[in-house]
């Protein structure tokens, strides 16, 4: 499909979902979703207000009691024929994503199009919630009069906020283990990239959802999410979003299960018996994906002094190399940041960054919301542009003398949700993975690399809990234990 100029006439309006009903907000005012390409308006979306969440929990408090009661071969059904709806859809998603988000549309559709496989997944690990037979008769006075075991049941009604950055593929992280469980789910998508998240909510409303089951609410996220989050009917919380506001939910929330995605600045260490090649094309792809917005981006790259320089000049000619421009032109390699504040942020950043004594190899220019990426050389490990989440295009590169210091650097900020190390050596790869700490750890890879299926989460200040559609779904349930007695003694 060949890019428009621009997306003048590409304007669609869109409304919420209130458990089954498509409506406006009840104040009856809407807001435009732009791109952050060239300004142009994608579409119109309500702003919901503190009357529609009352009344999307009013709705899945009913729906929640109907589909807890659905059996598990229907809710499968159900999820089956949503998953076909989303692979026909794929394309229309894909153009949705890439205007509102500014992603290429090669990364576009490579998200729309795993948006299917996830609910899959989702709905046959919603049908395989085992439970575990206790062994009573090993406590002492209790012998064979007693049966014990564990069942799992859904824990209600869900809320699940997401992140602009994977306007499909969060929602889907969330959503589909949500409702395959059991649950009701009340979603409240990214306020720039809410229209990706409404077409696939079309999914399950259009292959059968029951009413009550599903609502997703647009607009601001400050006043929405501590209204949804607070209230008590809610006993989950799943959230993909900053460390800061993630301990805000922790401090509001009340007394609800919570699973918390949160910051990240994800180093990879190059050792002196490094494939350098490899290891260069790896950073090259995993720190400017989606221009860096991705919290598993590499943002630092830790090198022996003996490679350092090796790996340089094999880094900068494959990031000059990057292609920015048009998201939604099928030569481009890197799209726009979400807006132009943030690409002003990033370029600040990386002002102060040189400033600070830090060399720029190669990028750091910013047109609008586009910066071109950049390879920063000499970063002190102690500084904000390697401590802080910098969610852009850019690399930050440092230097370790030895083993000890690499590792050192590597735990040294405040995050761990995932890491890499380039090395030949098993030993020192056994090491990295004892030594590291990170959710997830990649040998010979950098850590933006995800399977859906996999556990994925951090440590620290990374956040709580675990998605991927097994470790999702079981979080999403309350465990029961049942002992039956057949003797009153």
């Amino acid at each position: 499909m060949a890019a428009p100029d621009t997306l003048t006439g590409w304007c669609t309006h869109m409304e919420m979902l209130i458990g089954g009903t498509w409506q406006p907000a009840a104040s009856g005012r809407a807001e435009e979703v732009t791109s952050p390409f060239d300004g142009a308006i994608i579409g119109t979306v309500p702003v919901a207000g503190a009357d529609d969440v009352r009344a999307a929990l009013d709705r899945a408090e009913s729906g929640a009691a109907t589909w807890r009661r659905t059996p598990a071969f229907e809710r499968m059904r159900i999820l089956m024929r949503a998953a076909e709806l989303a692979d026909k859809r794929a394309e229309q998603t894909a153009q949705i994503i890439s205007a509102e988000a500014g992603k290429t549309i090669a990364e576009a559709r490579g998200e729309a199009g795993r948006s299917g496989d996830l609910i899959r997944l989702a709905a046959f690990e919603g049908t395989q919630l085992y439970g575990d037979a206790l062994p009573l008769d090993a406590n002492r006075g209790t012998g064979l009069d007693k049966i014990g075991f564990t069942i799992h049941q859904p824990v209600g009604i869900v809320v699940a906020i997401t992140p602009f950055n994977y306007p499909a593929l969060l929602v889907m992280h969330k959503l589909a283990p949500a409702l395959a469980a059991g649950n009701a789910v009340v979603l409240k998508p990214a306020r720039t990239t809410p229209l990706t998240a409404l077409a696939l909510a079309r999914c399950f409303t259009d292959a059968g959802l029951p009413d009550g089951v599903l609502s997703v609410l647009t607009g601001p996220g400050g006043s929405l999410g501590d209204t949804l989050v607070t209230d008590p009917r809610v006993r989950k919380v799943s959230f993909t979003g900053s460390t800061a506001t993630g301990y805000h939910i922790t401090q509001v929330a009340g007394i609800k299960k919570l699973s918390l995605e949160l910051g990240s600045s994800c180093p990879v260490v190059v050792l002196p018996d490094a494939d350098i090649e490899l290891a260069a094309a790896a950073v090259a792809a995993g720190g400017y994906v989606n221009a860096g917005q991705v919290c598993i981006s590499v943002q630092r790259v830790i090198t022996h002094p003996a490679v350092g320089a090796d790996f340089l000049d094999a880094l900068v000619p494959k990031v000059e190399a990057i292609r920015t421009g048009n998201p939604r032109s099928e030569e481009t390699t890197m799209g726009t940041l979400i807006t132009a504040a943030e690409s002003e942020r990033v370029e600040r950043s990386i002002r102060q960054a040189v400033t600070e004594g830090a060399k720029l190899l190669t990028g750091g220019e910013r047109d609008g919301a586009i910066v071109s990426p950049a390879v920063v050389a000499g970063v002190d490990p102690r500084s904000a542009f390697s401590q802080d989440e910098l969610f852009g295009p850019a690399v930050a590169v440092s230097s370790a003398d030895d083993w000890e210091s690499a590792i050192a650097q590597a735990n040294g900020t405040p995050y761990g949700l995932g890491a890499g190390i380039f090395t030949s050596d098993v030993a020192g790869a056994v090491r990295a993975i004892r030594e590291i700490d990170a959710g997830t750890v990649h040998i010979n890879w950098t850590p933006l690399w995800r399977a859906d299926l996999m556990p994925y989460g951090g440590l620290k200040a990374s956040g709580i809990g675990k998605e991927g559609p097994r470790s999702a779904v079981a979080e999403m349930t309350d465990t029961k234990t049942v002992i039956l007695h057949g003797r009153p003694w």
